[in-house]
């Protein structure tokens, strides 16, 4: 029986559920196989940087236009995969805070024992929100920052932190937490996360059709799902 025909892939964590699926559903309908690697934003961009080989890399839209600009990525292949906005969670069977608003959720910060969030783009804008409420150095000492590739909500869970920051798409399907909602719309950020063919992939013919897949929308109720939009 011949080999089948296959690519691989390189993402951060934030989409690694709905790229699974993504593939699943791909193989199915076309017979190829997709082998996509999750791993924390950071080192994905640096390993992509280095030229290790891959077919695709889904990342958030700055990180790609920097692979873009370094030669890295085929410019031309770009394409908007999905978005997501930062959710709120808290222990299962934890006290729920409030977080109606802005200041409602400047108060639970201040409030909690810990705060966690990640390296990644939330993490980054996190920092930057703390910053403009003038909490940061009142609260830097209960900061907890996520290792790259581990979920905010898993180190919720294990008690490490009591009021956490992430993507919902990594908050969804995480035992023992309780997500409180996305971040009130006056303070939320939608990261858009792009998909493009890698300037050294070795099967860049299916990475195009797997891409164009991913941006169809047949591929809409699988984003929905795992807690992204669709971007168009």
């Amino acid at each position: 029986m011949p080999e089948k025909m296959s690519m691989t892939g390189i993402s951060s964590m934030a989409t690694r559920s709905v790229l699974n699926e993504l593939a699943s559903a791909f193989e199915a309908r076309s017979g190829k196989r997709v082998a996509i690697e999750s791993t924390g934003g950071v080192a994905a961009f640096k390993r992509i940087d280095e030229g290790e080989a891959f077919d695709i890399v889904v990342l958030a839209s700055d990180v790609i236009e920097r692979l873009a600009a370094a030669g890295r990525v085929d410019a031309n292949s770009r394409v908007h995969i999905a978005r997501s906005g930062i959710a709120i969670a808290v222990a299962s069977g934890a006290p729920h805070p409030s977080i109606d608003d802005e200041a409602a959720v400047r108060e639970a910060v201040l409030a909690a024992r810990s705060i966690g969030y990640s390296t990644g783009p939330s993490g980054v804008y996190l920092t930057r929100l703390f910053e403009r409420w003038g909490i940061a150095e009142r609260i830097a000492s209960r900061i907890v920052q996520a290792p790259p590739g581990v979920a905010v909500g898993t180190l919720i869970a294990q008690g490490e932190v009591e009021l956490g920051f992430q993507q919902m798409s990594e908050m969804i399907g995480v035992a023992g937490i309780d997500v409180l909602g996305m971040l009130p719309s006056a303070i939320q950020t939608l990261t858009v996360f792009e998909g493009a063919v890698c300037a050294n992939a070795n099967a860049s013919a299916l990475a195009r059709e797997f891409l164009e897949f991913a941006v169809s929308p047949d591929a809409d109720a699988m984003k929905v799902r795992y807690g992204m939009e669709p971007v168009r």
